[in-house]
């Protein structure tokens, strides 16, 4: 087949009939265009044939023959991907060639009808409306294509006098340069599939592959314990191969009962999931610290573990003022579905060895950790395995290990003598990709006379499948005051995949139920939500967010309504603990007159490359230009996990310490005057203690936790259909606290995205499994529902930068705490525009028209 691609003719063999993204991607190495779905919902493997767009995950590729075909390539330098770039437009990257080749061809069509008038968020949302991005960064995309539709980027200069753009690697990823872990496949690359389990709970006696190569991927105990759960790996050269040779391996199973139902679970019925102290012990986690707590197991219920203050004065308090006050008592049952991480970039990992040594090229939040592990589990001196992630499309808490597709690569290579890639499909990613547990949490509180907090209890039910380590409840400890309090948790297990950290783990699903509380009350005591809130709350810092809230036109605008559609406005507010790696480093060498930093950190799409790189430059007091940063290599320094908050105040102030070193190495003064003549010159900077030291005097997987809370207030306007049962978000207000701001544009996009991923969790994400098998049923973007750019309200984020002062730098993390409100800041303002309180999350239409009914 003849055909045109960016300009210049190609001739591809489709005798095999393959999809156009297999011939684009894997036959003409364009891997710009991405494939995620595979289903025609994600809009990230989007070209244009003869000027309009087609998803070519679907579009067989005979199809393009005698055609014109224009890939993200074939853009670069077009208004709408320098827009994307200069608009900050995007986090990871991985969807953003899609979104750009679909906005060009918009641009085109706009431009010609409507002249350089910007068109609005309605227009720009039709336009984009078949394209996801899970990072959320869709308040910029609206910002760069109405820009660029207004000729702000017509005709801008390249090269050298090119405006500096945002973040330090957008222009690749504006233009499909940028090379994920996906996008590489060397000389003599197997491809490597998983065999999985059919059953929820099984014992495998046996693997018969004839004389087919194979990896096993079982537990010690030979023991699956969910649908989906590894059980081995085979490679070939190619994935039809792979996958024609998986389904030649037979699986002998001796099939058991299975733990399906949670309510079971919680009253010790049923077949147990984990039969002995071993096994326990292997159980994964789905928390940051999964098993830190100490908590017995009666069958498969593990607790509780608990972080009470004065419980049996919250239960006294509480028993007695629902026989004398009970209009002082607020209690309930709140529940959240699971919701699943599913990043663009599924896990992967290209594995190879060379002459005993092991190379790990991995879409990881963790590139040293991995590498630790790898070298753990394979018997390799650390020292020889070396683990890269140059760029991570994306992860939110489920990359952050040794996870089976490294497992099945590395053994794989191992078998082969030859480089294997394992790449997860988009309804393996949503099966055992990870997910934040389903809960159910009941909840009691309770007001004195004067209005003040008297006490609280909340046990907290995480169902996160075979996995532990919920700490729900334990959160509710450090919000309003010191009021006694019994906080539960509760893992129920059963057998259904495991679940893993998530965005603030525990932390969405409390505020979930805790700001409804409060709001409640606030009702009930005939006090104004945030006013109470400011008077419950003790920190100062949150005191200045309760403040600028209240001062919102909104706060005090109209709201409500009797008619169809109803308006209703909502806070919530929320904190989080300040974590910090307090033994990163960040190496400086000159080279050819610039100055390199690296660091084993890794840019996942929250922008560690460009902090690193200009805080080397703002201390050394030099142009950008002259700073090179170089982040995703495991044989750097040591570097921060970017997990729990911890990345940005634990590289910072670790670069400014390099720089300050390298400025005495080159004799002070003029360091950009200096630089030509220092080659070869090498200093490496240390994380500082922070002035008053850190709560915990030791760290636990590379965490920290330092002095202070973060937080978060957040207001919410919605749209409710009383007819339809929608709700549609309007405008959420974002009041952040978390120290001093490094990087503004890069910060804002962070808690813009952390909107949008609450907006998912309170309306739509909802992982469902088959209650007969364990199967997920929720196994591709279609079923599963995260936000698109129409489902975006307008985001509005503030700042609070004091507060952190002892803290090197004078700022912490924001990535979490920026999203723990949101589902709660909703919720009120449904209950605020209809007077029904939502319970059950996500607040889907049928729960909403059932509520408005009683």
């Amino acid at each position: 087949m003849d055909f045109e691609v960016n300009g210049a003719q190609r001739t591809v063999d489709v005798d095999d009939d393959p999809a156009a993204v297999e011939v684009v991607r894997d036959r003409l190495g364009l891997t710009g265009t991405k494939l995620v779905c595979s289903g025609g919902v994600c809009g990230a493997c989007t070209i244009q044939v003869d000027g309009e767009p087609r998803v070519s995950c679907l579009t067989p590729a005979v199809v393009l023959g005698g055609r014109r075909v224009t890939t993200v390539e074939g853009l670069a330098g077009h208004p709408v991907a320098r827009a994307f770039a200069g608009e900050d437009a995007l986090q990871c990257g991985y969807c953003t060639p899609g979104f750009v080749v679909e906005a060009a061809a918009f641009f085109e069509r706009w431009r010609a009808a409507h002249g350089r008038t910007p068109p609005g968020r309605e227009q720009i949302a039709d336009a984009l409306a078949g394209h996801l991005c899970r990072c959320g960064a869709y308040e910029r995309i609206f910002s760069a294509v109405a820009a660029a539709c207004a000729g702000d980027y017509d005709g801008a200069p390249t090269g050298s006098d090119a405006p500096p753009v945002p973040r330090t690697e957008a222009p690749e990823k504006a233009d499909g340069s940028a090379r994920y872990t996906t996008d590489l496949r060397p000389e003599g690359l197997l491809e490597g599939v998983i065999i999985r389990s059919p059953h929820a709970h099984a014992v495998v006696r046996s693997l018969e592959a004839g004389d087919l190569p194979l990896v096993p991927l079982l537990p010690p105990d030979g023991v699956v314990r969910y649908v989906g759960q590894p059980v081995a790996a085979v490679a070939a050269p190619d994935l039809a191969a792979a996958r024609a040779a998986a389904e030649q391996v037979r699986v002998d199973y001796e099939v058991l009962p299975a733990a399906l139902d949670a309510r079971q679970a919680r009253s010790g019925e049923g077949p147990v999931v984990y039969e002995d102290k071993a096994a326990r012990k292997r159980a994964p986690g789905s928390g940051e610290t999964p098993q830190l707590l100490p908590a017995r197991w009666r069958g498969n219920l593990r607790g509780p573990s608990a972080m009470s203050k004065r419980p049996a004065t919250a239960v006294r308090r509480i028993t007695e003022a629902r026989v004398r006050n009970p209009e002082r008592v607020v209690e309930g049952v709140f529940t959240t579905a699971a919701q699943t991480h599913t990043p663009l970039e599924p896990h992967a990992c290209l594995a190879h060895w060379v002459d005993g040594a092991l190379h790990l090229e991995v879409s990881t939040q963790s590139v040293k950790r991995v590498a630790e592990l790898a070298a753990e589990r394979f018997g390799v001196p650390v020292e020889r395995v070396v683990a890269r992630a140059v760029h991570v499309g994306g992860g939110f808490g489920c990359k952050m290990g040794l996870t089976s597709d490294v497992v099945a690569a590395v053994e794989l290579a191992r078998l082969h003598g030859r480089p294997v890639r394992v790449v997860l499909s988009r309804d393996e990613e949503l099966t055992d990709g990870g997910y934040r547990p389903g809960t159910r949490i009941r909840l009691a509180m309770v007001a004195d006379a004067a209005g003040e907090l008297s006490a609280l209890a909340m046990d907290a039910d995480s169902d996160g499948g075979v996995s532990v380590g919920g700490s729900v409840a334990a959160l509710a400890r450090f919000m309003y005051g010191k009021a006694p309090r019994r906080l539960r948790d509760f893992d129920t297990v059963t057998h259904r995949p495991p679940g893993a950290p998530f965005r603030g783990p525990g932390g969405p699903t409390m505020c979930w139920a805790l700001e409804q509380a409060v709001d409640e009350m606030a009702h009930r005591l005939g006090e104004d939500p945030i006013a109470l809130r400011r008077r419950w709350d003790g920190n100062s810092k949150r005191h200045a967010l309760y403040d600028w809230a209240a001062a919102l036109p909104v706060w005090s605008g109209p709201r409500g309504g009797t008619g169809r559609f109803r308006r209703g406005v909502g806070v919530a507010a929320a904190n989080w603990m300040y974590f910090l790696d307090p033994v990163t480093e960040v190496e400086l060498t000159v080279e050819d007159g610039i100055v390199v930093a690296r660091c084993a950190v890794q840019d996942m799409g929250t922008g560690s490359r460009t902090v690193l790189r200009r805080a080397v430059a703002d201390g050394l007091g030099v142009p950008e230009g002259r700073v090179r940063a170089e982040v995703g290599h495991s044989d750097a320094v040591h570097g921060p996990t970017s997990g729990g908050s911890r990345t940005t105040p634990s590289l910072v102030p670790a670069a400014a310490d390099a720089a300050a070193r390298l400025r005495d190495a080159l004799g002070g003064g003029d360091v950009a005057a200096r630089l030509d003549a220092a080659h070869g010159v090498r200093v490496t900077g240390r994380r500082p203690r922070d002035r008053r030291g850190y709560v915990t005097p030791f760290t636990l997987g590379g965490i920290a936790i330092g002095r202070g809370f973060t937080g978060s207030v957040q207001v919410a306007e919605v749209e409710v259909d009383t007819r339809l049962g929608r709700i549609r978000p309007l405008r959420v207000w974002s009041g952040v606290s978390a120290g001093r701001i490094h990087e503004d544009r890069l910060a804002r996009s962070q808690c813009e995205g952390a909107v949008v991923q609450g907006v998912g969790y309170a309306l739509f994400e909802e992982r469902r499994t088959d209650p007969a098998t364990g199967r997920v049923l929720t196994e591709n973007l279609e079923d599963y529902r995260v936000p698109g750019i129409g489902d975006t309200p307008e985001i509005t984020v503030h700042f609070h930068q004091e507060g952190f002062e002892h803290v090197p730098g004078g700022g912490v993390g924001l990535g979490e705490v920026a999203t723990l409100p949101t589902a709660a800041c909703l919720a009120n303002a449904v209950h605020d525009a209809t007077g029904w309180r939502p319970y059950d999350m996500p607040i889907r239409p049928d729960r909403l028209l059932e509520g408005l009914r009683r």
